[in-house]
């Protein structure tokens, strides 16, 4: 990296009022947090914060209410769940701005933490309006994001904010920083790519970007039917993008150039359709007929992954193999799972169904960095700067 983020270390914090930026965008459920990853994620740099005698001020946002306030999308459950995981008091206002935010800030002991109510209730947020941003400073003397999943926009209280008060990076941004440069400038080989999940567009900014460091990418998910059309294979009713096939026969021409093994599925578990799960069947790729569509890998393409996978020194790997959400065409997904856990080098996951196959199998101990990023991870993968991270450097604005 060739300037250096400001982290923690460097903040001087000690009884200040300090605006964190995090990412509690956490599914919710009857009014209760039904996955509380993104929370505990954050609880070191929260519980360093505290052992500083700081006085928090937590700031998130929460779905899309598109600057609505939506009842259903109240920040109540989430300082509930959070209280539960420190094991101590939060104290949640039902405003962002207002009066009600300012008193609750003003009052903070040293020690105490505050929340504040779903910052995209209000639209400027995500236009970065500085007024907005200029409010939410006001609040504290100190800022702090460690919201690396909303790196990757430029609103209020990523950039806004930043640009106004002293400001570092919380561990877990400084975690994801560190693991996403490692593999954009490690010299770690074999590295393989492993990508899945639906579409090839979600994806090409990430090939292209890594391809040239690369030893092998191993496709799947519905973004290989349409690497598979572009080969002249019959995939049926699969999920394919058709205006995406030439851009795959570019990417296919852009490995062959830098000596990148591209490994697509040589067998795949098929069905007439999603709901048709118990006709599903087995089939070589070159069987594929047009009555059928393609939902997972197969068992020989688990393998044959596996095998490319535990050569790896590096290793990224993002999204599903196969439809993940209908258990009968989980597996796939579930054994490169367990291929990545077993990887002797390096392990970065990304992607909600990647990291959640881990879990599942109880092996997301045993990758290097599961990362919590979604489309902010991808961006990185990509090359491109993000603003989030960009405003934390030294020497940024």
């Amino acid at each position: 990296m060739a300037r250096r983020m400001r982290t923690l270390r460097d903040l001087d914090v000690t009884e200040r009022r300090v605006l964190v930026r995090v990412d509690y965008n956490v599914p919710l459920e009857n009014g209760r947090v039904t996955d509380d990853t993104r929370i505990r994620a954050t609880v070191e740099t929260i519980r360093w914060l505290l052992d500083q005698r700081a006085r928090i001020i937590l700031c998130t946002h929460l779905g899309r209410p598109k600057g609505q306030v939506r009842e259903e999308l109240r920040l109540a459950p989430v300082a509930a769940a959070l209280s539960t995981v420190l094991g101590q008091s939060v104290r949640y206002v039902r405003d962002i701005v207002g009066p009600e935010a300012r008193e609750m800030a003003r009052r903070l002991q040293p020690g105490e933490v505050g929340l504040l109510e779903n910052l995209r209730f209000d639209r400027r947020e995500e236009q970065n309006d500085p007024e907005f941003a200029a409010a939410l400073a006001s609040l504290a003397e100190r800022y702090v994001n460690d919201a690396f999943g909303a790196a990757h926009r430029a609103h209020a209280s990523v950039v806004g904010v930043a640009k106004l008060l002293p400001r570092a990076a919380g561990f877990l941004m400084e975690r994801e920083v560190a693991a996403l440069e490692r593999v954009l400038h490690s010299t770690e080989r074999p590295f393989v790519l492993v990508l899945g999940g639906a579409k090839v567009s979600d994806k090409i900014g990430v090939i292209e970007n890594l391809l040239p460091r690369a030893d092998a990418l191993l496709l799947g998910g519905g973004m290989a039917n349409t690497f598979l059309r572009a080969q002249g294979f019959e995939v049926g009713r699969s999920l394919v993008e058709e205006d995406k096939v030439e851009e795959a026969r570019r990417l296919f021409a852009l490995a062959a150039q830098h000596g990148v093994r591209v490994e697509l599925p040589v067998d795949v578990v098929v069905a007439p359709s999603l709901s048709a799960v118990d006709a599903r069947q087995i089939l070589r790729v070159a069987e594929m007929s047009a009555d059928q569509a393609i939902y997972d890998i197969g068992p020989e393409t688990v393998r044959h992954f596996a095998a490319v996978i535990a050569t790896a020194q590096l290793l990224v790997w993002n999204g599903p193999m196969g439809v993940y959400e209908v258990p009968e065409f989980r597996e796939g997904t579930r054994g490169v799972a367990e291929a990545v856990a077993a990887c002797p080098g390096f392990t970065l996951v990304g992607g909600g169904d990647s990291v959640a196959a881990l879990k599942e199998l109880g092996l997301a101990d045993r990758v290097d960095h599961l990362s919590t990023g979604g489309g902010a991870t991808l961006e990185y993968l990509e090359g491109r700067e993000l603003p989030g991270v960009a405003v934390l450097m030294e020497g940024g604005e």
